[in-house]
């Protein structure tokens, strides 16, 4: 069975979606790919302990500390999209990489960008899986499934991206 409940962020009002012992969604309410590959409709239960476990985590990532646990997490996805998610999940708080790194890192050749790039696009579970730390190869902040605002505040938050650099949104 799957349930529901609402965080409130800095940023805006998120959703997660999961079991007792693991998430499949966090998506910030109105974004693109909203609830991405569910086709039910979870309970609604705020008080289950495993949500409070991952509003844990998430309070502690929004006060600029780097959690020191992890959430269970299973993405619904095909598996070329989880490959291109784990190694999502490999990249440190903090830092940036390039949608060729991801596909290099994922063991696919630089012709698989644009794949690459729609898979992390439908990353379900968003900030634990850390697509807003992948960038354009040539440094810019190109899309961000909830806005690139948003994604240069994630960033900024892990001090990872130079105040200084231009935004450059596509």
């Amino acid at each position: 069975m799957l349930y529901r409940c609402s965080y409130t962020s800095p940023l805006g009002d998120i959703i997660l979606v999961g079991t007792t012992d693991y998430l499949t969604h966090l998506n910030f309410f109105g974004q693109k790919h909203f609830l991405y590959g569910l086709n039910i409709v979870p309970t609604e239960c705020e008080d289950l302990k495993f949500f409070r476990y991952v509003k844990t985590w998430l309070n502690i990532y929004f006060s600029g500390i780097k959690p020191n646990f992890d959430i269970p997490i299973k993405p619904f996805g095909t598996d070329f999209q989880k490959s291109i998610w784990n190694v999502l999940s490999e990249i440190n708080y903090g830092e940036c990489v390039s949608y060729s790194d991801i596909a290099e890192k994922a063991d696919f050749d630089s012709c698989y960008c644009r794949a690459v790039a729609t898979a992390v696009s439908k990353n379900p579970i968003l900030i634990i899986i850390p697509c807003h730390r992948v960038i354009s190869s040539n440094g810019s902040l190109s899309g961000y499934v909830a806005g690139v605002e948003k994604k240069k505040k994630l960033l900024d938050l892990e001090l990872s991206y130079p105040l200084s650099k231009p935004i450059i949104a596509f």
